[in-house]
């Protein structure tokens, strides 16, 4: 008879996930061991492969995880009866405010997806994809002309605004001067203004 799940089984889960993120961010992919990882969640082996079948399992589901909040909190802050302007800035605003306390499965995001097989590729590009859409939308509303057939531009631009966001956990501390919050305006400022002058 089939094993049923534990009335907290989301949440043991989300622990593991949250555990074992911190422990593949520090150690890295290859090094952190199942192991390691039950030990920094205060679980048995066992019952860690209970959840997880394979270190790759659960690599996919922290990129998974991260990647379906990334995409809700942007679905949900993606106002299109506002000015395009405005939509960038709580696109822009989503994104960063979902980074906060996520450095470890932002860094698993970035450097394992080598674990990754074919058809898991192909789930969390497609999550991104969504994400990058909404991105890319709003900008060629902001410049058209970025969606010229002649020299398309929209995704080098859009990209260009990840680049910025996704590498803001190396350097950006909570708590100094200057805020996530005004960090968000520093990005947006950068993207508005200097989309004007893209050709």
């Amino acid at each position: 008879m089939a094993r049923t799940r534990a009335q907290d089984f989301e949440e043991k889960q989300n622990a593991i996930l949250k555990s074992a993120a911190a422990v593949i961010a520090d150690l890295g992919m290859e090094k952190a061991s199942m192991a390691q990882v039950a030990g920094h969640v205060g679980v048995s082996k066992a019952l860690l492969y209970h959840y997880y079948p394979s270190k790759d399992a659960l690599i996919f589901d922290i990129i998974r995880t991260h990647l379906l909040e990334l995409d809700d909190a942007v679905e949900k802050a993606d106002d299109r009866s506002v000015a395009p302007s405005e939509r960038l800035r709580h696109l822009i605003w989503a994104v960063l405010d979902s980074y906060r306390d996520a450095d470890d499965e932002h860094k698993v995001q970035l450097n394992a997806g080598g674990a990754l097989n074919d058809e898991q590729k192909a789930e969390i590009r497609a999550i991104e994809r969504r994400i990058v859409g909404r991105f890319s939308d709003v900008l060629k509303e902001l410049n058209p002309r970025l969606d010229s057939k002649e020299r398309p531009l929209v995704m080098p631009v859009t990209m260009s605004l990840f680049g910025i966001l996704n590498w803001v956990y190396l350097w950006f501390r909570d708590g100094g001067k200057i805020t996530r919050e005004d960090y968000a305006e520093v990005v947006a400022t950068l993207m508005l203004e200097g989309i004007k002058a893209v050709r």
